[in-house]
C-alpha cells in the first residue's frame, strides 16, 4: 500500500460500494441516512452544520470532508462553520474534562 495517507481520499466517493457485500443492509442503511437528513424540525441546513461539528468530535475526515463541502452547498460561512467547531471540541473537552471527577473521588477514597 503505497498511499500518501491512511485515509484515501477517494473512499469517500466509493461509500456506495459498501452495498457489494450485503446490498439489503446498505440500502437499508442509506434510506434511514437519507430521512435523517431531510427537512424537518431542522432545517437541511442546520442538520448539515450538526454534521459538521459531530464529524470533528468523532474525527472522522471522510465526514468533515462530505459536511464542509455539504454545508459550503448550502451558504454555511467560514464563521458558522468554525463556531460548529468550538462548539464539539467543547463537549468533547468537557466530556474528558467531567470524567475527572471519577479519578478525583477514586483518588480521595484511595487516600483515605
Amino acid at each position: 500500500m503505497s498511499q500518501e495517507t491512511y485515509y484515501d481520499p477517494a473512499d469517500l466517493g466509493r461509500f456506495g460500494d459498501i452495498a457489494e457485500w450485503d446490498r439489503e443492509l446498505a440500502r437499508k442503511f442509506f434510506d434511514w441516512y437519507g430521512e435523517v437528513f431531510k427537512e424537518g424540525a431542522l432545517t437541511e441546513r442546520e442538520k448539515s452544520l450538526i454534521a459538521l461539528a459531530v464529524s470533528h468530535a468523532i474525527q472522522c475526515p471522510y465526514c468533515i470532508d462530505a459536511y464542509t463541502q455539504d454545508g459550503l452547498q448550502r451558504g454555511v460561512g467560514e464563521e458558522e462553520m468554525m463556531e460548529a467547531v468550538h462548539v464539539a471540541a467543547a463537549i468533547r473537552s468537557g466530556a474528558s474534562l467531567v470524567h475527572g471527577t471519577q479519578m478525583m473521588g477514586r483518588a480521595k477514597k484511595m487516600m483515605m
